[in-house]
Parts: C-alpha cells; sequence; structure tokens
C-alpha cells in the first residue's frame, strides 16, 4: 500500500512516500480503507520531534481516518466488513489502508461524506473538553480563542456559543479568516499580528478579562493572553505551535486566583465513556446543523509535504484533508 512515512525528524523534505506491507489485524484490531486521512498540527510536531510523547521511528503520521471496514481481528465485535467509519489512532493514518482498535470506531450514518467526518473527531473532541472538561466554560462567560480560523478554532466558536458563552472573542492573522470566524459566531473580531491585541481583548470585557481562555501558540502569544485573563480566569494550553516555551511565576496566579491549565488529547482518550458521549453528542450537532466543520483545502496522499509547509505558514484555514485514493 501506498504510505507517508519519515525516518528522521525535520521539516516537511523529510516525508517519503513509500510502499509497505499492507496491516493484517488481529484480535480486537479493524483494518480501513482510508478514503479521507485528516491533518493535524500534532503531525507536524511529530515530524520535528517535538511531540509531547517520543515518536519511535520509521513513523507514518495521522490520527483520524475514515472510510470502509475492510477485515477485521478476531475478537472484533462491533463492526463488520463494508460499515462506513472513522476512528481515531496513534499513528498511520497517512496510508492507503490503516488499523485501528475496535473501541475506538465510530460508525458514521451513509449520509454524511467521509472528509466531514475525519476532520470531527481529534479537533472536534479537542475543543468540546478543552471548553467544557478543563476550561469548565460557564452560561454567561467570557471566551478568548486563539487561532479561530483553524481546525479547534472553528469548532471551538460554535461550541462556546453552544455551551452558552455570553460573549465569544475571537482572533487571526488576516481579515479573511477573522471573517469566518464571525460565520462560525464570534462577536469580537481581533488580529493578533498588530501590536496591542491584549489591550482589544481588555477594551471588549471593559477592563474585566476573560473567563476562559484557548492559547496554542507558546511564547509571547502565552504572556499576553495571561494579562487577558478575569478573575477566576481559566487558560488552556494545548499546544505550542510558536515552537517557543513558555516559562511563568506560578505565585502570579494567586493574585486574580487564576489556573493555566494543560490539555493533551490522548490520555483523555483512555477515558473511553467520556470520549463515546461526547464523540456522539458532536456527530448529533453536525447532524441537527448546529455546528459545521469547515473543510480547508482537499489534497491527494502524495501532497503530504506540501500541506505541512502551508499549514506550518499558517496559510490554511480550517481543516485540510488528505486523500489516498486519489
Amino acid at each position: 500500500m501506498k504510505a507517508i512515512q519519515f525516518k528522521q525528524f525535520g521539516g516537511p523534505n523529510v516525508l517519503e512516500r513509500v510502499e509497505l506491507e499492507r496491516p493484517v489485524p488481529k484480535g480486537r484490531e479493524v483494518l480501513i480503507e482510508v478514503h479521507a486521512s485528516a491533518v493535524n498540527y500534532a503531525d507536524t510536531a511529530r515530524r520535528e520531534g517535538q511531540y509531547v510523547v517520543k515518536t519511535n521511528l520509521p513513523y507514518v503520521p495521522g490520527a483520524e481516518v475514515a472510510g470502509f471496514v475492510v477485515e477485521v481481528g478476531e475478537n472484533v465485535t462491533k463492526v463488520k466488513p463494508g460499515d462506513r467509519v472513522v476512528t481515531i489512532m496513534e499513528s498511520g493514518g497517512y496510508a492507503e489502508y490503516a488499523i485501528s482498535d475496535e473501541r475506538s470506531i465510530i460508525p458514521i450514518p451513509a449520509e454524511l461524506d467521509f472528509k466531514v467526518a475525519a476532520a470531527l473527531p481529534v479537533q472536534g473532541l479537542s475543543a468540546y473538553h478543552i471548553l467544557k472538561t478543563m476550561g469548565m466554560l460557564q452560561p454567561g462567560e467570557t471566551v478568548l480563542i486563539h487561532a479561530a480560523a483553524g481546525g479547534v478554532g472553528t469548532l471551538a466558536v460554535q461550541l462556546a456559543k453552544l455551551f452558552g458563552a455570553g460573549k465569544v472573542i475571537a482572533t487571526a492573522s488576516t481579515s479573511e479568516k477573522l471573517q469566518l470566524a464571525k460565520e462560525m459566531g464570534a462577536d469580537v473580531l481581533i488580529n493578533y499580528t498588530e501590536d496591542g491585541w491584549e489591550e482589544k481583548v481588555l477594551e471588549a470585557t471593559n477592563g474585566k478579562g476573560v473567563d476562559v481562555a484557548l492559547e496554542m501558540a507558546g511564547g509571547d502569544v502565552f504572556y499576553k493572553t495571561l494579562k487577558c485573563l478575569a478573575y477566576f480566569g481559566r487558560l488552556v494550553i494545548y499546544g505550542v505551535a510558536s515552537g517557543q516555551q513558555s516559562k511563568f511565576y506560578p505565585s502570579s496566579l494567586m493574585a486574580k486566583n487564576q489556573s493555566v491549565i494543560g490539555f493533551f488529547l490522548p490520555p483523555l482518550m483512555r477515558r473511553v465513556e467520556l470520549i463515546n458521549h461526547s464523540l456522539k453528542e458532536l456527530f448529533t450537532y453536525l447532524a441537527e446543523g448546529k455546528i459545521q466543520v469547515t473543510i480547508g483545502e482537499v489534497f491527494p496522499l502524495s501532497e503530504a509535504a506540501n500541506v505541512h509547509t502551508l499549514m506550518q505558514a499558517r496559510k490554511t484555514v480550517g481543516k485540510v484533508i488528505l486523500e489516498p485514493k486519489k
């Protein structure tokens, strides 16, 4: 089968198109013919050797795929060949076929496009649990969402409104991206590439600050976001896209009873009952038209290196999808 693999850490150029043996499912494993593989910032961190957990080489990126079940292990009971499914995996998504544990498999209805299905799990679950589980968002509270035109961002804007946020402040790097955030339901739009954006956030809250902030850039953005927190405010960190780690004095949080919280999806995936409930809720929102998934661009599998380059240059909007069959 065709796959994208890297054998050393580095830039997008380390991604190689290779031929690998098609895997054989065993036990509770399910083999999926991949029709859509979603691209995440975590894939670029894996490639650079900067991921939160160790990445063993050689490595095939890709954590979420949608497609048809083609073969199952001897202990599989939930799905059968021919079923349309979406799943989250540790690796292996940038390929024509992928193996997943049946406990991570979610059946999808016939009317749901594979690209949309693949675009929802990782970023939908991240947005959901960053806001609700970690950020403990309460009705009427104000939320600050950075990179609001990205995959997590567009969903976080919509979910924040669904969860009852009183005001959603969205930041992005261009007027086009801010317009997308507005279409998703954002109340206040701020370009974070302009000096003094943090002052605009405070102005939008009449100096009070925000109750919940979503931050994934690191470096200077982290420090400025911390200044935007209200009393009892919660800042949830879910990435370090800039590659710049942030240092701060924890005692500085005491004056306003503030919190800095880390979010990482893989440990949450061990809470199967929690994940299944929230993912079903997300698919229900999608089916009822309460949220929409923004598909930016769709590329053939061979364009994986180009996709990583575009993503890291902030030239993508919404979710980017690879199609192994093209």
